[in-house]
């Protein structure tokens, strides 16, 4: 024997107006929650239908005392669907209008751009301008590091290496220093251990380089 099937969200909907419409009444929450089984809805989904139908405007729900009340009338309901059906007549008529200055637009658009020989030219006249414009570009690439504001970027990145590079090793020196005044019975062992790690007797500071661009763009 198969399974009954349950009831779809739309139809709790119209099985709970039917409870408003066939009284006519006002009902408190937990009274429609003992309703709702009689018409099929469970009642632990009475609240979340209910608050659907309200949302819609085709349930009324107001705040009597300390009591929340809920009712809808046959009539009300009738001049809810009006007026949603009013609205959206007019929404359709301005999606119409709209859709016919798209269209007028589209129109006035294409005047001028029929095809022709002449516009024919003039496309294939401006895809090789963009072609002669990508590879001026990509030619231009290849003299980036003779542009003058790169090569000057350089300069500068390899002077503020330059002056790093002499710091520490003025920091070296002066720590070679303080080691031969504290332990001068260690000078072998120090001395040992400046050469495994490349500090060795020509170990100096460094000359600024002399920079030139890679390669001169030809005349």
């Amino acid at each position: 024997m198969s399974k009954k099937r349950g009831l779809s969200l739309e139809e709790k909907r119209e099985k709970m107006l039917q409870i408003f419409y066939d009284s006519q009444d006002f009902y408190l929450l937990k009274e429609l929650e003992k309703l709702g089984p009689r018409k099929g809805v469970i009642s632990q989904s009475v609240k979340d239908v209910v608050q659907t139908l309200v949302d819609d405007d085709l349930v009324s729900k107001d705040k009597i005392g300390t009591s929340v009340y809920f009712w809808s009338l046959p009539s009300c309901a009738g001049n809810q669907l009006r007026n949603v059906s009013k609205k959206l007549e007019s929404e359709l008529e301005i999606s119409k209008k709209r859709h016919v200055e798209l269209v007028e637009q589209c129109d006035s658009l294409k005047k001028g751009r029929e095809d022709s020989e002449a516009r024919e030219e003039a496309l294939s006249e401006l895809k090789a301008i963009e072609q002669k414009y990508n590879n001026l570009k990509e030619e231009m690439g290849q003299y980036a590091d003779n542009d003058p504001a790169t090569f000057e970027a350089m300069k500068e990145a390899i002077k503020v290496a330059h002056e790093a590079a002499n710091r520490w090793t003025d920091n070296i020196f002066t720590l070679r220093q303080w080691c031969s005044k504290n332990f001068p019975q260690a000078k072998e062992q120090l001395d040992h251990l400046y050469n495994e790690v490349g500090i060795t007797d020509d170990f100096d500071y460094l000359e600024f380089p002399v920079l030139t661009p890679v390669k001169q763009v030809e005349e």
